[in-house]
């Protein structure tokens, strides 16, 4: 099956209701932030690359067309579900179709392998979620070290080079995509390049991973200051690589076990990457314990409120804001959530409220005053893990919550409705029929 025939587009909404105690295990997939870069990876060798573990979500659909339109081939779910294959034939343009690029955030890391690999690369400004300014200027201050010129018109971007040159680079700010271009970039440059205050996240470590796999030499995986040998093109050879399990889809199934109470084991879930998150969630008095191939939530009674403060890794993810902020709403007292890294990501506050939570915002802090309940309402989800959030929050509301713009679930949530109706949860995705023309 070719990936294009995997998805359709819909007009579905999720309709939550009321849960009681959650039971069971439930399997993590592969990771949505670390899947799509590693997809990426296919352009620089000849040959066909397996990736395992791999998710069923729209965004991997969207990437796959994207390097489609590059050369590759694309093929998801041959014989096994889970499984990717991507065929580069060695013939890869560089010019990205507009509608694609700007239709999610990771086609910016096209930059790093394509001017590594072909020397140019054109782009339009990339797209994804919407919640706040990111700029690139660290991903183009670190590759103009590195011998790459920029020209930027119209809100495209146009970049060449020569030949790379390795550089001492020092980012500003722990970036992620600006880490994973730099690397990608280095990987082909002439001598060695540093990277100071790198990027720490389990998923640039699974991108260095996949590359050395490959052939790259690539030293301080998962520490502050990568170190990138270059290696000459051609070096690089195709492999087979299981895609890390997802974090944040991890942290879904355990604040819906807080919310909802239970006791689930969330399989896949990795503690070591979720350090912060499980700390916090202790602290809330949530019963959270490593087992053997997963971990273990048991939630009974009322959490407690704690304020929390998101922050580069090893720190609490942005991505798990949402869910903590849900999981206050109906905490006893009052947690204050402070916003360090997009201020822009308080957007879905108001779709909480219309379920009864009490939330007010000041700049990048929100103060969440606990209820004993939420109810039912409709919302509409404004991205991804704000969406995750409100399906979550739906447990915990009397009556019936209906999310819609599940689209934008549905770019980082392999069959999250399915998983939690395995573990006993109230909940459906319900057919809408879309009138022509609307």
């Amino acid at each position: 099956m070719l990936l294009g025939d995997l998805y359709l587009l819909s007009m579905d909404r999720i309709v939550v209701q009321r849960s009681g105690p959650l039971a069971g295990e439930v399997q993590v997939p592969g990771a949505k932030n670390s899947v799509l870069k590693l997809m990426v990876a296919s352009l620089y060798s000849a040959g066909t690359h397996e990736l395992t573990n791999v998710p069923a979500i729209s965004d991997v659909k969207t990437m796959g067309k994207l390097l489609e339109s590059l050369g590759l081939t694309v093929e998801h779910g041959i014989g096994e579900s889970g499984v990717l294959r991507l065929t580069n034939s060695g013939t890869i343009t560089t010019v990205a179709p507009h509608e694609l690029v700007t239709s999610i955030r990771a086609s910016i890391n096209l930059l790093g392998p394509l001017l590594a690999c072909r020397g140019r690369v054109r782009l339009d400004m990339p797209g994804g979620d919407d919640f706040g300014s990111r700029p690139i200027d660290m991903h183009m201050a670190g590759l103009t070290a590195m011998g790459v010129r920029f020209d930027i018109n119209d809100n495209a971007l146009s970049a060449e080079v020569d030949h790379l040159i390795g550089a001492h680079i020092t980012l500003d700010f722990p970036s992620v995509g600006a880490t994973e271009n730099l690397l990608t970039a280095a990987v082909h440059a002439d001598g060695t390049t540093t990277i100071s205050n790198a990027a720490r996240e389990p998923e640039v470590a699974d991108l260095c991973d996949l590359l050395v796999e490959m052939g790259a030499k690539i030293t301080g995986i998962g520490s502050a200051c990568l170190t990138i040998e270059g290696v000459p093109r051609g070096a690089l050879h195709p492999v087979t690589h299981a895609v890390i399990p997802d974090r944040i889809q991890a942290a879904t199934y355990l604040a819906a076990t807080a919310i909802a109470g239970g006791d689930v084991t969330v399989r896949g879930a990795r503690p070591q990457d979720m350090q912060v998150l499980l700390s916090r969630m202790n602290d809330m008095g949530l019963e959270i314990t490593a087992v053997p191939g997963g971990v273990r939530i048991v939630s009974q009674g009322r959490m407690r409120a704690v304020d929390i403060q998101t922050l580069p890794y090893p720190g609490l993810a942005t991505d798990y804001k949402p869910l903590l902020v849900t999981m206050l709403a109906v905490a006893e007292g009052m947690g204050v959530v402070t916003e360090n890294l997009y201020p822009g990501r308080f957007r879905y506050v108001e779709e909480l409220s219309k379920l009864g939570a009490d939330i007010r915002t000041d700049g990048h802090h929100a103060i969440v005053r606990g209820v004993e309940g939420l109810r039912g309402a409709g919302v509409v989800a404004p991205d991804i893990r704000a969406g995750a959030a409100l399906v979550v929050a739906g447990l915990a509301a009397q009556g019936r919550t209906v999310i819609s713009g599940i689209e934008h679930i549905d770019r980082g949530y392999d069959d999250l409705v399915g998983r939690l109706v395995g573990l006993g949860a109230l909940i459906e995705r319900v057919d809408v029929p879309v009138t022509q023309g609307k």
